[in-house]
């Protein structure tokens, strides 16, 4: 059974991802500088799809295994890391 996101929220420290199998996880704004960063006008400006999200002004992707598996964003500082 694949998991999608349902809906996304946001609070000062945390974003709050809503599952289309009835979970909600937690996962600290500080594990994704570029949403901690972000406007609450570009927080919601999120697409939602089958296996993440997407904020494209924000160039952030954050899939539903990821934040399952507990994997904080894979940039420094808000800057992608080299291959």
């Amino acid at each position: 059974m694949s998991t999608s996101p349902k809906s996304v929220r946001f609070d000062d420290d945390t974003m709050w991802v809503s599952l289309s199998d009835g979970r909600t996880i937690a996962a600290p704004l500080a594990w994704f500088p570029r949403l901690l960063g972000a406007t609450a006008e570009q927080l919601g400006n999120v697409e939602l799809s089958k296996g993440g999200l997407h904020w494209e002004s924000l160039d952030e992707d954050i899939s539903v295994a990821g934040l399952l598996a507990g994997q904080p964003d894979a940039t420094r500082n808000g800057k992608r890391l080299a291959a």
